[in-house]
């Protein structure tokens, strides 16, 4: 029965969508119960499993590196990267958690890894956002103007993603779960104004029931993997490799590293991280990436050591798939030319479905893309997805309140806070998850018109990596919509 209501909902019926979905644009929503509320808890069953998502590099097939600005091609491999999974089973139900070290896996492509696994009730896909590998959205090809993307690359990822999800499968052994945070704001660096971060890294242990040996770890933290910047030409997964290294040297377990709020710029840190010489370290040097990845992993294992046990079971999934606004002209021109091929729908309001997909884009409508927003609720935890780089503010604020002056909407109410919305404190928060649809910041900090806030004489970065000023109340709103009916499945 969840398979063919799970099928009903990709292929966009309306007919099991609750009304609250619908209110938030969801084309098709879905609630599931690995267990009913009462229920004693079943066994908990978790595999771990990573495969290789390394491009190869050669003259004949340039690799176009994706992030800073376009014409970076690759020149050779320095470390691989790898799609890494965790499968939790509880009774007959199945969720997967991928992540790749990739830059934004959209939409469209992590539909076509649920095709692959069907069986199961859910399965998320998102990304670190590096840097430093393939593009795998458009943007960053030869020049402005020409696609960055490998199909033939995307599609192997694909094929990949799914078969290190069967894999992770086939390692299933039953579990305790513990959960455990840790905080040091020191290890970030936020680039735009007003200065907030997420300095809570968060974290899953899972220990197995008969030995109590640590059988694996599930790592969300907050920073841009971009340590080495936009002169590297190397392809590498950034510090989350060395932080992944570090862990499973440590515990001698498998371990799969989160992104979580990273919009701002939320950056590794400046003349704060040292080599073991004590020089200090900077961008664009591998040792950084190594060293910066470590000290992640340091903070880590302080998670680690105060984790207290949990129940991830009985779950609930609740997720929507959802319209967000397209105002960004630079957006738009990547469509018209073919530099982002994305289905682009008639955008008909907050309240309304969307319709078919246009053709074209015409300069006076306002067009939308299809994305997902979910929440799971994990016995006592909470896993919030949201499919792009969230600012921090929009996890546990605070939002300027009043408005700086200068800002473009400075009325524009305050969107519903993540902290505020989960009842309890133990929630992990994966962005960039199922899709990358650029920053999704306040309306209320929005700031492309003169005069500029905070006294500045241009406007800050952020906007232009933006859909428009629209998406966060559209999806904070939508979020609100999907832990809502959690709460009254």
């Amino acid at each position: 029965m969840w398979q063919a209501m799970w099928q009903a909902i990709s292929n966009g019926s309306s007919r099991l969508a609750p009304a609250s979905a619908r209110r938030t644009l969801a084309l098709a929503a879905l609630i599931w119960l690995a267990g009913a509320p009462g229920v004693a808890d079943e066994l908990l069953e978790v595999g771990f499993a990573h495969v290789d998502i390394t491009p190869e590099v050669s003259q004949d097939q340039p690799v176009w590196l994706a992030g800073y600005y376009p014409g970076r091609s690759a020149t050779g491999v320095h470390d691989p990267l790898y799609a890494r999974c965790v499968v939790l089973k509880s009774g007959a139900q199945k969720l997967a958690w991928v992540s790749l070290d990739l830059i934004g896996l959209q939409f469209p492509d992590v539909q076509c890894v649920r095709a692959q696994l069907q069986d199961f009730c859910y399965v998320l896909v998102a990304s670190t956002h590096n840097h430093e590998g393939p593009d795998v959205i458009g943007a960053w090809g030869r020049t402005f103007l020409q696609r960055g993307v490998d199909d033939a690359y995307v599609q192997t990822v694909v094929v990949r993603t799914a078969q290190a999800v069967r894999q992770a499968e086939q390692n299933l052994r039953a579990v305790r779960a513990w959960y455990g945070t840790a905080a040091d704001a020191s290890l970030l660096n936020d680039t735009r104004l007003p200065v907030v971060k997420d300095g809570v890294l968060r974290l899953l242990r899972f220990t197995g029931l008969e030995d109590n040996v640590v059988s694996g770890l599930v790592v969300q933290w907050n920073c841009h993997p971009e340590t080495l910047g936009a002169e590297n030409r190397l392809i590498t997964a950034d510090f989350p490799a060395s932080t992944v290294a570090a862990l499973s040297r440590q515990y001698g377990c498998p371990v799969v590293y989160f992104t979580g709020a990273i919009g701002g710029l939320i950056a590794p840190p400046r003349k704060r991280v040292h080599n073991e010489r004590g020089e200090l370290l900077g961008e664009g040097d591998f040792e950084f990436a190594r060293c910066y990845g470590e000290e992640v992993a340091q903070l880590a294992m302080r998670a680690e050591q105060s984790a207290v046990a949990v129940r991830l079971t009985p779950w609930q999934v609740s997720a929507a798939r959802i319209g967000i606004p397209v105002t960004n002209e630079l957006y738009r021109w990547g469509r018209l030319l073919g530099v982002l091929r994305r289905d682009a729908y008639a955008w008909n309001g907050a309240d309304a479905p969307l319709g078919e997909p246009l053709r074209a884009v015409r300069a006076e409508s306002i067009s939308a893309i299809e994305t997902e927003v979910a929440c799971l609720q994990l016995g006592d935890v909470y896993l919030v997805a949201v499919p792009g780089e969230l600012y921090p503010e929009l996890v546990c604020g605070p939002v300027p309140d009043p408005a700086e002056p200068g800002a473009d909407y400075p009325h524009a109410p305050i969107e519903p806070l993540v902290c505020d919305l989960l009842p309890g404190k133990k929630w992990l928060l994966f962005g960039l998850a199922n899709d990358e649809i650029g920053y999704i910041m306040p309306r209320r900090q929005w700031d492309r018109e003169p005069p500029y806030a905070y006294g500045l004489s241009a406007p800050q970065y952020g906007e232009i990596n933006s859909c428009g000023p629209d998406v966060a109340p559209v999806l904070m709103q939508a979020l609100q919509g999907r832990v809502t009916a959690l709460q009254n499945p």
